[in-house]
C-alpha cells in the first residue's frame, strides 16, 4: 500500500496537492540564445504552475525537502480546497489560452492531456467533498501531521529548530480546523460508520501522552525535536531555548488543539450509530460510482469488478489446493488456511527480539532481491529504501504495511513501514510478498524511478493513479517468484494469500457500496477466503468501509499491467524483452491504465 493519498479521507489530499502531487523543483534553465520551443514554453508553464500549486501548502513543500513556509501549516478547511481548485482551474484556462496542442510534441500533447484530466479529477472529487469521510478508520488529515514533523522536517540550524516549535504551535489553529469540520459534518448528518471512534480516539489520546505531558516515556514528537537540537551545532543555552519553548508549544497550543480535536470526535461519535456502505450517504451510489473511476481509472462498474473478484478468489484458491497437495496436508483448504496460521514455524516471538528479526528478515529479502534485480530490470532507483517499524502513536490506525515516498532531491528515502504492534498477528510466510510489494520491485521502484525521470514535469513524476501505484505493487510480488524466489512452498502459499487479499478486496469494496453487504457478512467472506489474522481483517474490512473504491486498484491495475505484458509477449515473440517492458510501464510515471495501454502498444510498435 502506498500511503499517500490511499484512502476516502485521504481525497482531500488529492484535491489540494494534485496536480502538483509534491516534488523538489528543478533548477531554472539556462537562458535561451533564441526563442524557445512550444515544447520548452510548455515545460516552463508547468514548472511555474508545480511551484504555485506547491506553494499553497507548506506541509508539500516540507516533504519535497524544501524549506519554503517552513514554520508554518497549512489551510484546512474546505475553503482552502476550494482555493486550491480555483487555482488549477485557472492554470488549465491559462494553459488553453497559451498553447496550441497541436504544435506540440507527441510527448508534451501527453502531458498537455494529462494536466487537463488532473484538473477534470479535481472537479469531479471536489463535488463529493461532504461525502467524503473527514475520519475513516485510518484517521484524519490532523494524523498526518506528526508523522510529517518526524519523518520530513529536517532541522539543519537554530531557525530550522524555531520552524519546528512554530509548527507545533499551529497544530492549535489546524486541529480547530479539523475540528470544526467534523462539527458541520455530524450537524449535517455526514457521519462514517461507528467502529471508526473506537480506534480514532484512541490513537488521538495517545498524541496527549508521555513526556512532556506526563511522567511517561518521551512523546515521539518530543523525542524527535530533542535528538535534533542535540544534533545542532550551536551552544548549551540556545539548545535549552529551544526545548523549553517546544515543551511550552506541546504542553500549551499543541495539547489544546488535540483536546478540542477529540472534543469533536467525540460528538461525532454519539451521532454515528450505523454500519453501512456509502450507498447510505445522500447521493451514494453516484458518490461510489466516481471514487472507483478514479481509483481504478476505468469505466468498469462495480458490478463488473464484483464478477471479477469472484472469479480470481475461484482462480487463486485452486492454485492454493495445489500447494496444499504439495505439502501433503489432509483437510480442507480453510483448515489449511488455520494450520498455517497457527503452525509455531509461521510466528515470531511477541518480544522486541521478534520485531527486530522480521525487521532484519524484511531487509535481507529486499538486499537479495535488489543482487539479481538486474535480470528483470535495466534501471534501477538511485534513491536509498529503509524498513521501519510503525510509530506506537499511530499503530491503531496504520496498516499492516506501507510505503512512504521519499523526497526526490533524496534527503528522506523511501520508508517500507511494517506494524509490529502485536507479533501474534504477523505471519512470516507473507513477509517475502509484502517487502516485494512495500519495497523493491514493488512501490519503491515505481515512485523512486517516477521521481527521477527528469524530462517529465514535476505534476506527473509525482501523480497518483491508484490502479497504476498500486497494481504494480500487486504484479510485483509476482516478480520475486519469476526471479527464483519463494522456493519454499509455504512462502509460496503466502504469496497466493496476499493476492487472494486484493481479490477479495474486489468483492468486498463492490460488496459493501454497491450490494449493501454488512460488515459481519464482509467479515465472514474474508475469514473464508484469507490467511490473514483475525486483527488484519477486522482492520482490512473497517478500511474498505471507510475508504470506497481504494481497495479495487490493487487487483485491477495488476490485471490490466499483466494482460499488457502477454499482450507484447504473444505480439512479439523472440523479440520480447522483459527489460524493456519494464521500462516502457516505469519511464514515463504513473499513468491512467488507459493511457498505459497505448504506450505499451506504441513499444510493441516500435520492437516490431
Amino acid at each position: 500500500m502506498f500511503r499517500t493519498a490511499c484512502s476516502a479521507a485521504a481525497l482531500a489530499a488529492v484535491l489540494a496537492l494534485a496536480p502538483a502531487a509534491g516534488a523538489q523543483p528543478a533548477a531554472a534553465p539556462a537562458p535561451a540564445a533564441t526563442a524557445p520551443s512550444e515544447d520548452a514554453r510548455l515545460a516552463a508553464f508547468f514548472q511555474d504552475t508545480f511551484l504555485e500549486a506547491a506553494r499553497q501548502s507548506p506541509e508539500t513543500l516540507t516533504q519535497l525537502g524544501m524549506k519554503e513556509r517552513y514554520g508554518e501549516l497549512g489551510d484546512y478547511t474546505k475553503a482552502g480546497q476550494d482555493k486550491a481548485l480555483a487555482l488549477a482551474e485557472s492554470q488549465l484556462a491559462r494553459m488553453k489560452r497559451t498553447f496550441d496542442r497541436s504544435k506540440l510534441s507527441p510527448a508534451s500533447q501527453l502531458s498537455y492531456d494529462l494536466f487537463e484530466r488532473s484538473v477534470a479529477t479535481q472537479r469531479v472529487l471536489a463535488k463529493w467533498y461532504w461525502q467524503a469521510y473527514a475520519v475513516s478508520s485510518t484517521g484524519s488529515a490532523l494524523d498526518g501531521l506528526p508523522v510529517m514533523m518526524v519523518n520530513a522536517h529536517r532541522i539543519d540550524s537554530v531557525a530550522d529548530a524555531e520552524a519546528y516549535v512554530a509548527r507545533l504551535r499551529a497544530v492549535d489553529r489546524v486541529a480547530g480546523e479539523v475540528a470544526a469540520d467534523i462539527d458541520e459534518r455530524t450537524a449535517k448528518g455526514f457521519l462514517p460508520p461507528a467502529f471508526v471512534f473506537g480506534r480514532v480516539i484512541p490513537d488521538a489520546r495517545n498524541q496527549l501522552k508521555g513526556a512532556p505531558f506526563d511522567a511517561g516515556a518521551d512523546h515521539a514528537l518530543w523525542a524527535d525535536l530533542k535528538a535534533k537540537v542535540a544534533k545542532l551545532d550551536t551552544d548549551a543555552a540556545t539548545r535549552q531555548r529551544l526545548l523549553k519553548a517546544g515543551e511550552a508549544a506541546l504542553t500549551g497550543e499543541f495539547r489544546r488543539g488535540y483536546e478540542r480535536y477529540i472534543s469533536a470526535l467525540e460528538g461525532m461519535q454519539k451521532k454515528a450509530t450505523t454500519v453501512n456502505g456509502v450507498w447510505a450517504l445522500p447521493q451514494g451510489e453516484a458518490f461510489y460510482a466516481d471514487t472507483v473511476a478514479f481509483f481504478t481509472t476505468t469505466s468498469l462498474t462495480p458490478d463488473q469488478i464484483h464478477r471479477t473478484g469472484l472469479a480470481e478468489v475461484a482462480r487463486i484458491r485452486a492454485e492454493m489446493e495445489e500447494i496444499k497437495r504439495k505439502v501433503g496436508f489432509q483437510g480442507s483448504l480453510e483448515a489449511f488456511f488455520t494450520f498455517v496460521k497457527t503452525d509455531p514455524k509461521t510466528r515470531y516471538p511477541n518480544t522486541e527480539a521478534g520485531k527486530q528479526q522480521y525487521l532484519a528478515d524484511a531487509k535481507k529479502i529486499i538486499a537479495d532481491y535488489m543482487a539479481v534485480a538486474d535480470r528483470q530490470f535495466s534501471s534501477m532507483p538511485k534513491q536509498a529504501l529503509e524498513v521501519r517499524a510503525v510509530e506506537p502513536f499511530r499503530e491503531k490506525t496504520a496498516s499492516v504495511a506501507f510505503y512512504n515516498q521519499g523526497a526526490p532531491d533524496g534527503s528522506r528515502p523511501g520508508i517500507f513501514y511494517v506494524n509490529l504492534s502485536d507479533m501474534t498477528q504477523v505471519q512470516k510466510v507473507q513477509l517475502p510478498a509484502i517487502a516485494y510489494h512495500e519495497g523493491a520491485p514493488g512501490h519503491h521502484f515505481q515512485i523512486a524511478r517516477a521521481q527521477e525521470q527528469a524530462g517529465l514535469p514535476m505534476f506527473r513524476r509525482l501523480a497518483y493513479y491508484g490502479a497504476y501505484i498500486e497494481g504494480w505493487g500487486l504484479y510485483a510480488e509476482k516478480l520475486g517468484k519469476e526471479a527464483g524466489f519463494y522456493q519454499d512452498p509455504y512462502d509460496d502459499f503466502g504469496r497466493l494469500s496476499l493476492e487472494i487479499w486484493r481479490a477479495v478486496r474486489l468483492v468486498l469494496d463492490t460488496g459493501i457500496h454497491s450490494k449493501r453487504w454488512s460488515r459481519e457478512q464482509a467479515v465472514a467472506y474474508m475469514k473464508a477466503n484469507s490467511l490473514n489474522s483475525d486483527r488484519d481483517i477486522e482492520s482490512e474490512v473497517d478500511r474498505y468501509f471507510t475508504s470506497p473504491g481504494q481497495a479495487t486498484s490493487y487487483k485491477v491495475g495488476q490485471l490490466k499491467i499483466l494482460e499488457l505484458r502477454e499482450k507484447a509477449r504473444t505480439a512479439l515473440g523472440a523479440k520480447f524483452d522483459l527489460k524493456a517492458f519494464h521500462e516502457t510501464v516505469l519511464s514515463a510515471g504513473a499513468l491512467p491504465l488507459d493511457v498505459l495501454e497505448t504506450r505499451v502498444d506504441a513499444y510493441i510498435a516500435g520492437a516490431r
